[in-house]
């Protein structure tokens, strides 16, 4: 059975950027993909430090800065055949929490051979109060293909509206979306895992 780990990115563990990963999360499970939420807060992941020990054990853990959650989350993204990383808009970008885990796994990823992201599917989710949500959903897809992951389109980008804790979930159109991207997700990765 193919497994989907899910980042929530927001500081809070039940706001509109759980609400928007939780629905795709229902899709998949109703395809038969095993999901599992995983809130990045409380692993208290640090920026890279670009010490670049990685590169010298490679052994797909970062061996900088061991006393955080960043090899905890990194051995989920690549036990997992698919991989959801959501984030809230913040001053157009992503939150921090999903820029140190961006940047730390996918350096640890980069240096190993063979990575070990190549080929899993890779979906960007996206809460916003108003504007923004490109940029957000553009960097977490980057760091998709750089790290020659293989990403499913649907109906539009992939972003929830609302600013209030649930907002995300009276946006029709944001839920549509995630909606199908749980089924689109679900499709490829039965085509590519089985």
């Amino acid at each position: 059975m193919p497994k989907v780990a899910a980042f929530n990115g927001s500081p809070h563990a039940r706001g509109n950027t759980y609400d928007c990963l939780n629905v795709v999360c229902k899709e998949l499970e109703k395809e038969g993909i095993k999901t599992q939420i995983v809130q990045l807060a409380p692993l208290k992941i640090q920026p890279c430090q670009a010490c670049f020990k990685c590169a010298k054990t490679k052994n797909n853990r970062c061996m900088g800065n061991q006393d955080d959650g960043l090899n905890e989350a990194l051995a989920k993204i690549i036990e997992a055949d698919g991989i959801l990383i959501g984030s809230p808009t913040w001053f157009a970008n992503v939150s921090g929490h999903v820029k140190n885990l961006i940047d730390r796994s996918g350096i640890v990823a980069r240096v190993n051979d063979p990575n070990p992201l190549v080929r899993k599917v890779g979906a960007a989710v996206v809460a916003v109060r108003r504007a923004g949500a490109v940029q957000v959903f553009d960097a977490i897809n980057r760091f998709f293909q750089i790290n020659g992951m293989i990403m499913p389109g649907t109906i539009y980008w992939n972003l929830g509206v609302g600013r209030e804790p649930g907002d995300c979930m009276k946006d029709k159109e944001g839920v549509a979306t995630f909606e199908d991207l749980g089924r689109n997700m679900a499709w490829l990765l039965k085509k590519l895992v089985g």
